[in-house]
């Protein structure tokens, strides 16, 4: 991936709606990637992403991831969000994806920021907090298992940055 303002990625080399050259110049106080043609600004942004703690009796339900980035580690249930999809949404749709579960979200325990994969792309990730509703919980097919773990008893190979916060963050709350 080539590097450009700010250290930020260069998303492109040319405009995605004329085809002319990008040029970076500072604008709203930051260098951005602009078309001298068309007026056309990209705007860097965090991909928004879901997460769920499925809290039951103490515990909290865990994926362990089977692809990378982080094979092998601990992962809450979630993932990004399809273009225009509502955060409640995506949440209830990716713990079926991954666990089998219906899930019922009770609350946003906090946003968290973090990077993913190797790019460390910036994310925006959501958190609730939700209870099983029905399902029989298997792993799906980006998990190798899924456990129940007591909060005060959390694996330390936690997947992600802003996973660890949320996890420390609901255990404070419930314990």
């Amino acid at each position: 991936m080539c590097l450009g303002y700010e250290g930020e990625p260069m998303i492109y080399s040319f405009c995605p709606r004329c085809g002319a050259h990008l040029t970076v110049r500072r604008v709203e106080g930051r260098d951005r990637q602009i078309c001298a043609d068309c007026g056309f600004i990209y705007y860097a942004h965090s991909s928004p992403c879901v997460g769920v703690l499925i809290v039951e009796e103490g515990r909290v339900l865990l994926v362990e991831r089977a692809v990378e980035p982080f094979q092998g580690y601990w992962d809450i249930p979630g993932g990004f969000l399809e273009a225009g999809e509502h955060p409640a949404d995506g949440a209830i749709r990716e713990v079926e994806e991954e666990t089998g579960l219906l899930v019922e979200p009770t609350e946003i325990l906090g946003v968290f920021m973090d990077v993913y994969g190797a790019e460390e792309e910036p994310t925006l990730n959501i958190c609730y907090v939700a209870r099983v509703v029905s399902g029989e919980a298997r792993a799906g097919s980006d998990a190798t298992c899924l456990q129940w773990f007591p909060l005060q008893a959390l694996p330390q190979n936690i997947a992600f940055t802003w996973e660890a916060e949320a996890l420390a963050l609901l255990r404070d709350r419930v314990l």
